[in-house]
């Protein structure tokens, strides 16, 4: 979600980047703007005096510059905070005994996990994320389990089987996964 709004944003601000920063250079070289156009020939300012100063004497109008710009310092905050934050691992580091090792990809060894969870007895749903470093990785496992299922058994079969797979391909001394457990919702069953 985070690189989807990224893109939008930063489309969308080179977008209007894009148009003032054109019109502004099109009108300097002499070209003759429309009559709805902000500033009007080659020594026009873009904001006069005038306007500047239009809504000042008004009670709503520093509350309402001062909200604009705190939404906008919060958003800039989140947004910085939501780019230094890694949530997944990019790369685990397989030892492949030349002394040099190998690159796994972390999407690839998530998505083969949540294969195999998706795969066990009384598991509906899984979802797997890579985290720590790349020579000492962590899985963060949600399993959404059917109305029949165990959670003691279904945890018991994603750690001896899907976990210990992943641990044994990418050549790992250990593996800590941190599982939460869901049930799916569903109706109550009648008893007759």
């Amino acid at each position: 979600m985070l690189s989807t709004v990224n893109r939008v944003v930063l489309g969308l601000v080179g977008l209007a980047l894009l148009v003032v920063g054109g019109s502004v250079l099109a009108i300097g070289l002499g070209l003759k703007p429309p009559s709805w156009w902000v500033h009007d020939g080659r020594h026009d300012v873009l904001l006069s005096d005038a306007d500047r100063a239009r809504w000042r004497g008004d009670g709503w109008w520093w509350p309402t510059v001062i909200a604009v710009l705190a939404v906008c310092v919060l958003l800039a905050v989140w947004w910085l905070s939501a780019q230094l934050r890694r949530r997944r691992l990019a790369e685990v580091l397989v030892e492949t005994g030349d002394g040099e090792g190998a690159l796994l990809r972390g999407r690839a060894l998530e998505n083969v996990l949540t294969g195999e969870a998706e795969a066990l007895d009384g598991v509906e749903r899984a979802q797997v994320a890579l985290t720590g470093r790349r020579n000492a990785p962590q899985a963060r496992v949600g399993l959404v389990l059917e109305p029949h299922a165990a959670p003691g058994d279904a945890l018991q079969l994603l750690s001896s089987q899907a976990l210990e797979h992943a641990r044994d391909s990418a050549g790992l001394d250990r593996l800590p996964a941190t599982v939460r457990l869901r049930a799916v919702k569903h109706r109550a069953e009648r008893v007759s």
